[in-house]
Parts: structure tokens; C-alpha cells; sequence
């Protein structure tokens, strides 16, 4: 086995950097067939490292770097630093074998991300949980789940909010149905204080809540959740995640990136305005 390069979930700059060797070696004229050939990286391996599975040891990169003939020192010191930042989140790693990879994945994406437009349809989502609800939506999913694993898991749904504490926070713009109110999570106790967190949280210039009230009636998010992020950088592309009972998926086309950021746009159309969805929650926050 070539051990070159070392699995871990995607990052940004991980993909950014597996988009740049694709495009000098497509420069270059070469398939991955041919550069495994004269340079002794396995082909499997190429393909993980440009699809951003595996981030490629420093010798690697050179060797591809002189295959694909970059010699442009600052170039080469570029794509070297990105490969050095495009390790995963340290607070992840001792929760990695207990994780499924796309949920990583997405973790590690949504730390770098500038801003999320999030539709949820049952749930509160996941930035704006309270410990004790993530707790109960958890186990609720998870019937076969060991304690252990719960709590690894709440853990993670905690620490990834320090996204909307950092000194440049995360925008979130969360657009939820009004079932996700209604349903009684954890209990009234539980499901009470995570509405209070909700009133709570969208008092922050960062984050932006919206309710589709049931009179709405059909409207496009209906098939399912998703969120839509950004990032800081031009160099990365919008990316698309969703998540279903068929399992999770990444979409980066410009086509699948516009058709959900067009979808989200609707959704916020049939939104209560900001102020009248905490009203809403305000309300139902009452009858517990």
C-alpha cells in the first residue's frame, strides 16, 4: 500500500488543492496511469488525492509538482503551504472512529465556511441545538446507538457552535417549518428552553431565523433538509450538502449550487420576516 498520504475528511483547502493538482496534470497532458508510471505513486492513490480523500505527504506533492513541471517557486511554496493547512479540525480527531466520514466531512467544511443558509423541516438545526435537545434528537434517530456514542455526539453538535463565537462568527441563516416547533422533543421542559435559545440566538447581528407557518402549505423544502455554504476564499466554490434516510451527500456543480440556493431563496419568500417567526416561537415557547 503506498503510504504517500494520509486519509482524512475533506477540507476546504484540501479541496482546493486537489482541484489544483487535477488541473496541472490535466495541463500537463497526462493520465493518472501515466504519472503512476513515472513516478511510482500509486493510482489509487492519485485518485484519493484528487478527490480530496487523502492529503498528500510533502514528498508527494514535489514529485508531482516536478511531473507536472511547476517550477515557479512561489507557486510551488503555495500549493506546499495549502497542503500543510488542509489537516482536519484538532478537536475532531478522538472523536474519528466513532463518526461516520460524511458527517466529518461536513464538520470540517462548515468550521471554514463563511456563511450557511440552512433549511430544516423537523428539526432545530444543529448550530442552534441546546446540549439537552441535541441529546434527545439524538437518541430519538439513533434507537441502536450506545450511550457512548450519544454522547460523543452531542459533544461534537456542542463544539461545533463555537463557529458563531469566533471573532469573525459564521453567518447562519436558518429557515425552519413550523413543524420543527410543534414537535415535542426531549419534552416540554427540553423543547421550552431550546425555543428560548432560539429567541436568544437570533438576537446576534450573525443569525438570521425564519418560519415557514403551516397556512404556507407545500413549498419546496418539503423533500428534505440542506444547507448551502460559502467561504472566504474565491478560490472555493459554493457547496451543497444534504441529508437523508438514503445517506449524505456533497454537491459542488455551479448547476446543483444554483438550483439549491434558488430553492433557499423561495423558502424565505414563504417565510414569516424575521420578526414575526420569533413571534411564532415566542408563542408556541408560551403554551409550554
Amino acid at each position: 500500500m503506498d503510504l504517500s498520504a494520509r486519509r482524512q475528511p475533506p477540507t476546504v483547502r484540501l479541496r482546493r488543492l486537489a482541484g489544483e493538482l487535477r488541473g496541472l496534470r490535466s495541463a500537463a497532458g497526462l493520465t493518472r496511469e501515466e504519472v503512476s508510471a513515472q513516478t511510482g505513486i500509486n493510482v489509487a492513490t492519485l485518485y484519493r488525492i484528487e478527490t480530496a480523500k487523502v492529503r498528500p505527504q510533502k514528498r508527494t506533492l514535489i514529485a508531482l509538482l516536478d511531473k507536472y513541471g511547476v517550477t515557479d517557486e512561489d507557486r510551488r511554496s503555495e500549493l506546499v503551504a495549502l497542503s500543510r493547512q488542509a489537516a482536519q479540525l484538532g478537536w475532531l480527531q478522538p472523536y474519528e472512529s466513532e463518526l461516520p466520514e460524511q458527517y466529518m466531512t461536513y464538520i470540517s467544511f462548515e468550521a471554514e465556511a463563511r456563511s450557511v443558509r440552512n433549511y430544516e423541516g423537523l428539526f432545530v438545526p444543529g448550530l442552534l441545538q441546546t446540549e439537552a435537545y441535541a441529546r434527545a434528537v439524538i437518541t430519538g434517530v439513533l434507537p441502536l446507538a450506545g450511550q457512548q456514542q450519544i454522547q460523543d455526539r452531542v459533544d461534537v453538535r456542542v463544539q461545533r457552535q463555537a463557529s458563531l463565537r469566533r471573532k469573525t462568527p459564521l453567518r447562519l441563516w436558518a429557515v425552519l417549518d413550523e413543524a420543527a416547533l410543534h414537535r415535542t422533543v426531549g419534552g416540554p421542559g427540553v423543547m421550552k428552553e431550546q425555543l428560548e435559545q432560539l429567541i436568544r440566538a437570533a438576537e446576534e447581528p450573525h443569525v438570521t431565523l425564519q418560519v415557514i407557518p403551516f397556512e404556507a402549505g407545500a413549498h419546496p423544502g418539503m423533500p428534505g433538509s440542506f444547507v448551502v455554504m460559502d467561504f472566504p476564499d474565491p478560490a472555493d466554490p459554493d457547496l451543497v450538502y444534504t441529508d437523508s434516510m438514503a445517506g449524505d451527500l456533497f454537491l459542488e456543480r455551479d448547476a446543483d449550487v444554483r438550483r439549491y440556493a434558488m430553492i433557499f431563496q423561495h423558502l424565505q419568500a414563504a417565510a414569516r420576516s424575521p420578526a414575526d417567526s420569533l413571534t411564532m416561537i415566542s408563542a408556541r415557547a408560551r403554551e409550554l
